[in-house]
């Protein structure tokens, strides 16, 4: 069979969804002939080819850090991957595994889909929210397009003339004109909607379909707190649609009472009769038919238990099998579109974690025992990757911002109130309300910021050794050095006279570290919520990162840095900056955008800081 170039292909001949290759993005790939599969490793930093006519693994390349979205570009062999924490778009070619070029975006590639003739590619940007058009043949930029904030899933109509994109934290869908880059449609999500990575179309329909969770934070128990969802859109105008735009189908109560928890993806068959969806936290996967009648949707047909943490799912061309991907067993399997019978089990990477890490990455991402009792939570429910869900959650003790778990391992105690001294201490939250869990530990455990729980359990101390790998990454807004500003903003952070490096100190500009006693702050934020319990003094958060955490303060009240510097900032208890002038105010933020502006953790250790490993 002739090999077909890789860029450059004639748009008429290619223009048809089932024909052409990556229309939405996912962390795997078909080849539009059908021929092969690609598969992005986030752990291990590299994309995996796999030949289909024989379900083999033909070769892996190294890319970078934490790859997500994959996408063959056009008919051809060509591939884009968006390469999440090195901020990059890497080209490949999938016959020979040779990287072809790369292209630097802002930050923060997630998704990644490619026009029918192979000549662009569209890439959103998580953050700063933004779709970057590049062209597949130069790797230039040519165009940059505003999006939604956290702007992930992203799906391109038959005919080249839409994008389609989600918002991560509100599920809300946008729809990009490609010809002048405007947003010309929205479908926004209720106030609770959250986590939607993904988005796929009906390849003959005005249908567009996403999964998500429902983040409903006003509980603080398992049951009902985090809800599993598919939304399906209709696609049509506004004014020729009908008036259910967007509907919403829980899949914890889909077939009777059987839960489910954080679907990553869904797979439509490019014949628009099947529709696929997998659970990552609790490792099902729906098998449905694709009901045309506006109202029901989606018919069920079955439920596969699969590996450990599936995140992908993906249909062939020609209708006959679908592929899934195992993220944490590090494999692909192919199943049988009609019977569902396994076909085929593909090992795609070697485990890079190591044995206790992977083991507590697994329970990380699992809603299951030993875990959880309810199967609707697991800890990647509200820290995905590591990352925050971007909720305030009521909490017994009171309202509680979810943080990232960044830098961690160097800022303990845990918590907004320090009432943690080891990540092995979350056994109370396994036992507790919130997850219902048997536990990872046989027996008693001691009491919080009591005798250590560390060697209790291997179980337990592979739960924290994972969590204590987040890393925090350097700045999108200093890759480039400091501006003017922010050097203005960095002298006035650590003047005395506004005292902010008094408390937020040290190579991770917070206090907080293991110590004897635990120290807490009162900066005058506690009177602001009625609910909390336990005092108003909390445990200084690190400031690295803090570019992209908003809401802000333990309450989540303050929406910008702006007001955690000014409105939120009562009586100056939080930071003597009522004298600063609007500029300052300006300033003093260009800096904090900043942060991290160099790696935090050589510094760290020269000054003889531990970092806690598990």
């Amino acid at each position: 069979m002739m090999k077909l170039p890789c860029l450059f292909f004639v748009v008429g001949l290619f223009w048809a969804p089932a024909l052409f290759a990556g229309s939405s993005n996912s962390l795997m790939d078909i080849s539009a002939d059908g021929t092969l599969l690609a598969c992005s490793n986030r752990d291990s930093g590299s994309v995996t080819i796999v030949d289909l006519a024989t379900n083999k693994k033909l070769r892996e390349t190294q890319v970078g850090h934490a790859p997500e979205g994959v996408s063959f570009l056009g008919a051809g062999h060509c591939l884009a991957v968006a390469v999440y924490h090195d901020a990059k778009v890497v080209f490949l070619d999938a016959d020979s595994g040779k990287t072809l070029g790369q292209t630097a975006v802002f930050d923060e590639p997630y998704g990644v889909v490619g026009d029918s003739g192979g000549r662009r590619v569209y890439v959103t940007l998580s953050y700063p929210g933004q779709v970057v058009e590049i062209d597949a043949a130069s790797h230039a930029v040519r165009r940059t397009f505003t999006a939604g904030p956290f702007a992930r899933g992203i799906a391109i109509a038959g005919d080249d003339s839409r994008l389609y994109v989600t918002e991560f934290y509100t599920a809300a869908v946008l729809a990009i004109d490609v010809a002048t880059g405007k947003t010309i449609d929205r479908w926004p999500g209720t106030s609770s909607d959250n986590l939607s990575r993904q988005i796929t179309l009906h390849p003959t329909r005005s249908k567009a379909y996403l999964s998500h969770i429902r983040s409903a934070v006003e509980r603080a128990q398992g049951e009902g707190s985090i809800f599993p969802y598919v939304t399906v859109l209709d696609t049509k105008p506004a004014g020729a649609s009908s008036d259910k735009r967007r509907s919403r189908f829980p899949m914890d109560s889909f077939i009777g009472t059987y839960v489910t928890a954080n679907p990553w993806e869904v797979a439509i068959s490019p014949d628009g009769t099947r529709f696929f969806v997998v659970f990552s936290g609790t490792n099902d996967l729906f098998a449905c038919e694709v009901v045309d009648d506006d109202y029901r949707e989606l018919r069920y047909r079955a439920t596969l238990q699969l590996g450990a943490n599936p995140r992908a799912v993906r249909v062939s061309p020609d209708n006959k099998t679908f592929y899934v991907y195992d993220a944490l067993d590090f494999n692909v399997v192919a199943y049988d579109t009609d019977t569902l019978a396994r076909r085929a089990t593909i090992q795609v990477a070697e485990n890079p974690l190591g044995a206790e890490i992977l083991l507590g990455k697994k329970l990380f991402y699992t809603a299951l025992q030993p875990m959880v009792g309810r199967r609707w939570i697991s800890c990647a429910s509200c820290h995905p990757d590591g990352e925050t869900d971007g909720r305030t959650w009521q909490n017994p003790e009171g309202l509680r911002n979810t943080p990232s778990l960044a830098g961690m391992a160097w800022t303990h105690p845990l918590h907004w109130s320090a009432d943690r001294d080891e990540v092995q201490e979350f056994e109370h939250t396994i036992r507790g309300p919130l997850m219902q869990g048997r536990g990872l530990v046989r027996g008693l455990i001691n009491p919080a910021l009591g005798l250590p729980n560390k060697g209790l359990s291997a179980g337990l101390d592979a739960l924290a050794a994972y969590s204590n790998t987040h890393a925090v990454q350097i700045s999108p807004y200093a890759r480039g050095g400091l501006s003017e500003p922010a050097k203005r903003g960095r002298e006035i952070f650590f003047s005395k006279r506004t005292m902010c490096a008094s408390c937020h100190s040290g190579p991770f500009l917070t206090d907080s570290t293991p110590r004897e006693t635990i120290l807490r702050h009162d900066v005058g934020t506690g009177a602001d919520d009625p609910t909390e319990l336990k005092g108003s003094a909390y445990d200084t958060p690190t400031l690295l990162g803090i570019y992209k955490t908003a809401p802000y303060l333990h309450h989540g009240k303050a929406a910008t840095l702006e007001d955690v510097l000014t409105t939120a900032n009562h009586d100056d208890r939080h930071g003597q900056t009522s004298q600063l002038s609007g500029p300052q105010i300006g300033d003093l933020v260009a800096f904090l955008k900043c942060l991290p502006y160099e790696d935090p953790e050589p510094q760290a250790r020269a000054l003889g800081m531990k970092k806690i490993e598990r």
